[in-house]
C-alpha cells in the first residue's frame, strides 16, 4: 500500500487505553493482502465491513481505492473513521447501513472477522446477494479469535474459501465467488425486501415476559433472553412505579423496552444503542409486539441526545467489554451518562456481573443505591438521583 501512517490513527471518542489499541496486525496484513486488488480496483467497487476505527477505510484509500463504501456497525467506530479522515485530511469513502446499496455490484471487500458467527453469516449472505458475481472478500483477524466454523459460515456463501499464511498472529482469509449452491437464495434474490434477505433478522418468542423478540446476527444473545437480562424482568415491577417515562440504554434486541411498554401502557418508552445492529433489531421487535407508537428507538453514544436532569426511570445491562477486551469502562461511562440524564429522584435500575462491584460508583455518580436482588452471578441494584 502506499505510504500512510497506520500509527496515527486513534480510537476516539471511543475509549482510549494503553491495552486498547485503533489499528492491529490483522488490519495491517488485510491491507497488504489485498494491496494489488485495491490499487487496480474501479471506483465504487470496494466496500469495507466492519472496520474498527479506520485503518482498512482509510488503507484502502491510501492504496488507490475511489468512493469506499463502509459499513461500522458501532457508531463511535463511525466517529473515529471520521476523525481519523479529518486529521489526514481525507475523503473518498461514505458510511452506509448494512443494506444492499452497501455492497451491490462490489467486487472487492474488506471484511474483519466479527466475534459472532451470526453476523458473519449476515453479512457473507449480504454480500452473496447483491455484489458482483467474481466478487472477491479479504476476511482477517487475530489468529486467537479466529476459528474453523468461520471458514464453514463463508463457504455457505462463496464458490472458494482458502486461508493465508499467518503473520504477527494474524490471519487472511479469502472468499471468492458468491457461487456457493443455494447462496443467493439463502439470503433472498437482489429484488429481496429487507435490509439484509429473508433470513435476517430472525424471531423468536420469549415466554416470559411474552415478548417476540427480532434480532439481527451482531447482537448479544440474538433472539433469546440472556440470563443477566431475564434476572432483570424478573425485578422490574418496584422499578419507579409512578413513572410515566423510561429508558432502555443499551437496548440490545429491544426486549427490556418492550417488556417495560406491555407491562405498562401508560409508560413512553426510550431505548437506545450505539449498534446499529441493536437499533435495527429493536425496532422490528417493536413492529412485531404492535409498540411502535408508544417506544422511540434510538442510535446513540449513551444518552448523548438527552438533556441533563431529565429522565425518571433507566434501565441498564452494561457489557463488561468492548470488541475482544474485557474492561468495565463501557459500563461506567453508560452509568455517568445515566446519572446526568437522571431527573432528582429519578432511579437507576442496573443488573451487572457481581465481580465487577459497580455500588461505589453508583453511589458516587448517582446516589443512594440499594441490591435489589442477587443470584450466584449478577446482582441487580436501584440508584436514585439525589437532589
Amino acid at each position: 500500500m502506499t505510504s500512510l501512517d497506520l500509527g496515527a490513527l486513534r480510537r476516539r471518542p471511543d475509549i482510549e487505553a494503553p491495552n486498547l489499541v485503533a489499528v492491529d496486525a490483522a488490519d495491517r496484513l488485510m491491507l497488504d493482502t489485498a494491496a494489488a486488488a485495491l490499487t487496480a480496483s474501479r471506483p465504487g467497487s470496494v466496500a469495507v465491513i466492519g472496520d474498527g476505527f479506520g485503518a482498512l477505510t482509510l488503507g484502502a484509500i491510501a492504496s488507490g481505492a475511489r468512493d469506499v463504501r463502509v459499513h461500522q456497525d458501532a457508531l463511535l467506530a463511525e466517529r473515529a473513521l471520521a476523525a481519523n479522515a479529518a486529521e489526514l485530511g481525507m475523503t473518498g469513502f461514505a458510511s452506509l447501513n448494512l443494506e444492499a446499496d452497501l455492497v451491490t455490484d462490489a467486487s472487492l471487500v474488506l471484511l474483519r472477522l466479527p466475534k459472532s458467527l451470526d453476523q458473519l453469516d449476515e453479512w457473507a449472505g449480504l454480500i452473496a446477494a447483491h455484489a458482483a458475481p467474481d466478487v472477491v472478500v479479504y476476511a482477517g483477524g487475530m489468529v486467537k479469535h479466529m476459528t474453523l466454523a468461520q471458514n464453514e459460515v463463508l463457504a455457505k456463501h462463496f464458490g472458494s474459501v482458502q486461508a493465508g499464511l499467518a503473520r504477527q498472529k494474524a490471519r487472511v482469509v479469502t472468499a471468492a465467488g458468491a457461487g456457493a449452491p443455494g447462496s443467493r437464495d439463502a439470503v433472498g434474490s437482489r429484488d429481496a425486501a429487507g435490509p439484509a434477505g429473508a433470513a435476517w433478522p430472525r424471531t423468536a418468542r420469549v415466554d416470559p415476559p411474552g415478548i417476540t423478540v427480532a434480532a439481527h446476527g451482531g447482537v448479544f444473545a440474538g433472539a433469546s433472553l440472556d440470563i443477566g437480562t431475564r434476572f432483570l424482568l424478573e425485578h422490574l415491577g418496584d422499578a419507579r412505579p409512578a413513572a410515566r417515562t423510561a429508558i432502555d440504554l443499551g437496548c440490545g434486541t429491544g426486549v427490556v423496552a418492550a417488556a417495560i411498554a406491555a407491562a405498562r401502557p401508560g409508560v413512553r418508552v426510550l431505548a437506545t444503542d450505539q449498534s446499529a445492529a441493536a437499533v435495527a433489531s429493536a425496532r422490528e421487535t417493536m413492529r412485531l409486539n404492535g409498540l411502535t407508537d408508544r417506544v422511540t428507538v434510538a442510535r446513540d453514544d449513551a444518552l448523548e441526545s438527552l438533556p441533563d436532569a431529565s429522565a425518571e426511570l433507566i434501565l441498564l445491562n452494561p457489557p463488561f467489554h468492548t470488541g475482544t477486551t474485557v474492561t468495565a469502562e463501557v459500563g461506567l461511562r453508560l452509568i455517568a451518562d445515566a446519572a446526568r440524564v437522571l431527573l432528582p429522584g429519578g432511579e437507576l435500575r442496573v443488573v451487572f456481573n457481581s465481580h465487577v462491584h459497580y455500588q461505589p460508583t453508583l453511589r458516587r455518580l448517582v446516589g443512594e443505591t440499594r441490591q435489589v436482588a442477587r443470584n450466584s452471578k449478577f446482582t441487580i441494584t436501584s440508584s436514585v438521583k439525589r437532589a
